[in-house]
C-alpha cells in the first residue's frame, strides 16, 4: 500500500480548505451502474458512528492514514465501482485524487452512536441531500434500525421517510439499510438476521416516503443463506448485499454472497471491514475475490 502523506493533507486543509470543493467540482463522474450491470462499493462510514472495531481489535479503524491507504488500494483494484463514506473521509479521498471515475456515496445518518442509550434515535448528522447534489456525488446511504420496544426508532423512521423524499426530489439514489433489532439483557443492541426479521425490515423500508423511484435496499444475508431467495421476493426494489464484519470463516461468507448475488433484485455488493481488514492482511486479494463473485 502506498503511504498517505498526512502532513500534506493537513497543510491543504489549513491553507486551502476550498481545495476540497474544487476537487469535487472537477471530479470525473460516471453512471451509478456501469457496463457490467453490477455494483461493487467499498464502505468506510463506520468511524463516524464510533464503530472502530474489526474482529478482536476494538480500534482497528482508528488510524486514519492506515484506513486511507487501504481505501486507496481497494479503489484501485479492477471492478471496484466506488466508495461509501462520511465527509471527513471523502474529503481526504478527493484531495488524494482517489475518486476519479468512481461512484461516490455519502453516508447520511450517523447520530446513532454505537453503544449509546440513544442509538436507535439515529439523527441525520452526515450528508444532507442538498450537500450530495452540491458536491456532485452520486448517491446517499442511510441506516434504518427498528426496535419495536424503543421509541427512538419512530424518530428515525420519520426522518428516513423525509430523506427518501428529499433525495427523490433531486433524482438521487438513496440506499436504505434496514434491520430489525433488539437489546439483549446486557443492553447490547443486536440485529436480527432471521428470515422473518429481514423480510419484515425490507417491507418496512420499501414503503417509506412519497415515492420509491430512487430507493435502493442494502440488505444482509440471512442466518440461513437458503432463505435469501424467499426473503428477496418481498420487494421489487433493486438491492445490494451488505458485507459486514466477518468474525468467522471468510470463505464461508463469500459463498453466502455468491448465492445471494444470483437473485434477480440483487445488483451488487457493499462491503467494508471484510475487505479492508482481512485476516491475512491482503486487501487487494480480498477485494479481488469479492469482485470475482459479481
Amino acid at each position: 500500500m502506498n503511504a498517505v502523506d498526512v502532513a500534506q493533507l493537513v497543510r491543504t486543509r489549513v491553507r486551502e480548505p476550498e481545495a476540497i470543493a474544487e476537487a469535487a467540482a472537477k471530479r470525473r463522474r460516471r453512471e451509478l451502474v456501469g457496463d457490467s450491470g453490477r455494483l461493487m462499493i467499498i464502505a468506510a462510514d463506520h468511524p463516524a458512528r464510533g464503530a472502530l472495531g474489526v474482529g478482536s481489535d476494538p480500534m482497528a479503524m482508528a488510524d486514519r492514514a492506515d484506513l486511507l491507504e487501504r481505501l486507496c488500494l481497494a479503489l484501485s483494484r479492477p471492478g471496484v465501482d466506488g466508495v461509501l463514506a462520511t465527509a471527513d473521509i471523502l474529503d481526504d479521498l478527493l484531495l488524494l485524487g482517489a475518486l476519479e471515475g468512481k461512484v461516490v456515496m455519502g453516508s447520511m445518518n450517523r447520530g446513532g452512536l454505537a453503544g449509546a442509550a440513544f442509538e436507535l434515535d439515529d439523527r441525520f448528522t452526515g450528508y444532507r441531500p442538498r450537500d450530495l447534489r452540491r458536491l456532485g456525488f452520486d448517491a446517499g446511504k442511510l441506516l434504518l434500525r427498528v426496535d419495536y420496544a424503543d421509541p427512538g426508532s419512530l424518530t428515525t423512521l420519520e426522518a428516513t421517510a423525509r430523506a427518501v423524499d428529499a433525495m427523490a426530489a433531486r433524482r438521487l439514489p438513496v440506499f436504505v439499510e434496514p434491520f430489525l433489532c433488539r437489546r439483549s439483557d446486557d443492553g447490547v443492541l443486536r440485529n436480527d438476521l432471521s428470515a422473518a426479521a429481514v423480510t419484515r425490515s425490507i417491507a418496512i423500508a420499501a414503503g417509506l416516503g412519497g415515492t420509491s423511484a430512487y430507493t435502493w435496499l442494502k440488505v444482509p444475508v440471512t442466518e440461513n443463506p437458503d432463505d435469501m431467495a424467499r426473503v428477496m421476493e418481498t420487494s421489487t426494489l433493486p438491492a445490494v448485499l451488505l458485507g459486514g464484519d466477518l468474525a468467522g470463516d471468510a470463505d464461508a461468507a463469500y459463498e453466502k454472497w455468491r448465492g445471494a448475488l444470483r437473485l434477480p433484485t440483487v445488483q451488487g455488493l457493499v462491503a467494508g471491514r471484510t475487505l479492508l481488514y482481512p485476516a491475512d492482511g491482503d486487501v487487494a486479494g480480498a477485494v479481488d475475490t469479492a469482485v470475482g463473485l459479481l
